[in-house]
């Protein structure tokens, strides 16, 4: 397990290095949660590797800016949107790209092909790998079930919050990888 513990300005500095990838598809606005909940879950599994998982949050949905807006919401948001073309060119994106900007700012090679594993089929593999891509994939989806969340995701798939709420409890909740992130997912759905 690679627990290299470096200082959170290093975060910081990765966060800046993508900002101008995290433009679109409102990834400026689901990465930051998505960060503090993986922050939350580190906390349930102290085990997992932090660096790994935080670096994996923050540059998971890069790929994305290197898609048309308009094909990013007909083909990602479509029918059988998990298995279109662009989720799978965002996650090939999204690795060259974290890749890129790890490299640049000297994370070591292991962080950064660990990272870049976990990127590679975020959204796409049908099962984790690691406890850490389990923990990525958690706080990936535990940003919808906020109040910005909602309303996001209201205007992505033209549903009301009551229509997308009934969605998140019948489809979301039950597909969180861990107890910590269902418990999670339930209390801010209770909310």
């Amino acid at each position: 397990m690679l627990n290299t513990h470096v200082d959170e300005t290093r975060y910081d500095a990765v966060w800046r290095a993508a900002e101008t990838y995290l433009r679109a598809r409102k990834n400026d606005v689901h990465v930051p949660l998505s960060y503090a909940f993986a922050e939350r879950l580190l906390q349930h599994h102290p085990e997992a590797d932090r660096d790994i998982v935080l670096l994996a949050i923050l540059l998971h949905d890069i790929g994305w800016w290197t898609i048309d807006s308009e094909e990013i919401f007909t083909k990602g948001f479509g029918p059988n949107m998990m298995e279109s073309e662009v989720r799978f060119r965002h996650e090939a994106e999204g690795v060259r790209l974290s890749r890129e900007i790890l490299t640049a700012l000297d994370w070591p090679e292991e962080v950064i092909a660990a990272v870049g594993a976990i990127i590679d089929g975020h959204d796409t593999r049908r099962e984790p790998r690691s406890l850490n891509d389990r923990l990525v994939r958690d706080s990936d989806k535990l940003w919808r079930f906020t109040e910005t969340g909602v309303a996001v995701a209201c205007d992505w798939f033209k549903m009301t919050p009551g229509q997308y709420a009934a969605r998140l409890e019948r489809d979301i909740a039950r597909s969180m990888e861990t107890e910590a992130g269902r418990a999670m997912a339930e209390e801010a759905l209770a909310e």
